[in-house]
């Protein structure tokens, strides 16, 4: 896959789709790679004529890691922001969102559509406040503002996620490890097998294993707090939140959150998903997406004429 410079470092990309066809950028969240799209998902967008472009976001898959920069402690750095102290965290989701749009400029586009799901849907949100020019449209899915008033996960999800894995743990322990973890956010009857999920979970750890950067990432989320005041609030681009009714991990509030606090944002639940893409729910999820691309697009098009 290519890589491009944007920000300063290396992020590795891939464009699908018509050159000609209007551009739509996958954000993904925490720890994921550009290769945890599914490929339904692309290839759907795709086929509606879409130029799809994801990436890897920095410290995942093949983009650039911030070895040198050691992550705080989750517990304590939550601790510190109760009491208003900050920059424990190498970087923060600001530093993504302008990779995101570095990425943009590489790549020559002056404008997308901007899907961003969970943490991608908070770089969403920045990018929708910082970089309103480079923004078409925002549709972000199972995502937060992280108001800090907003139920909290369960302690069994958060320990197994703020819980480093096991010092040299074999690729079969990575695997299982993610598997529960998948068990406790994921849609239940989602339309793929465990054989299924286990067969991507393998895939992505061979094509990168690289526990270090989603603690980072994790540490960025927390360093930059509540998006409601700085971001989400000055969001002008129009907004599509999809989210499920299921989530364990990002409850429904926190998308209910999002379409309050972007001016006439459009929030479609769908019942019965959790936190993922799961196969059963890629078409609707599609027509939502492809619907809101096509009414901003054609609203884009009236402002140009007029």
């Amino acid at each position: 896959m290519p890589s491009a410079t944007a920000n300063g470092i290396e992020i590795e990309y891939e464009v699908a789709g018509p050159d000609d066809g209007p551009p739509v950028l996958l954000i993904m969240g925490l720890a994921g790679q550009l290769t945890w799209w599914p490929a339904d998902f692309v290839d759907r967008l795709v086929k509606a004529g879409y130029r799809v472009i994801r990436f890897d976001n920095r410290d995942i898959g093949h983009s650039h890691k911030f070895k040198s920069r050691r992550a705080p402690n989750p517990a304590v750095q939550l601790m510190a922001r109760r009491f208003k102290l900050s920059g424990l965290a190498p970087y923060t989701l600001v530093d993504m969102a302008q990779d995101t749009v570095s990425l943009l400029d590489a790549l020559g586009v002056p404008k997308a559509h901007i899907v961003g799901v969970s943490m991608g849907g908070m770089i969403s949100q920045i990018m929708g406040a910082n970089f309103p020019d480079r923004v078409a449209g925002l549709s972000i899915i199972m995502s937060s503002t992280n108001n800090p008033r907003l139920p909290k996960i369960s302690p069994e999800i958060a320990k197994a996620l703020m819980s480093p894995p096991k010092p040299g743990a074999s690729k079969e322990e990575a695997l299982e490890r993610s598997m529960y973890i998948w068990g406790l956010i994921g849609t239940r009857d989602s339309g793929s097998t465990e054989d299924e999920l286990r067969a991507r979970l393998a895939t992505s750890y061979e094509r990168s294993n690289y526990p270090a950067g989603m603690r980072r990432q994790l540490a960025a989320i927390i360093e930059t707090g509540d998006l409601r005041k700085r971001f989400t609030r000055k969001i002008k681009a129009p907004s599509l939140v999809i989210h499920g009714a299921e989530d364990p991990l990002a409850p429904l509030p926190g998308g209910i959150d999002i379409s309050k606090n972007i001016p006439g944002a459009q929030l479609e639940v769908i019942q019965g998903m959790g936190h993922d893409l799961p196969m059963k729910f890629i078409p609707k999820i599609i027509g939502f997406l492809t619907k809101h691309f096509e009414a901003v697009d054609q609203a884009s098009a009236k402002s140009d004429a007029a």
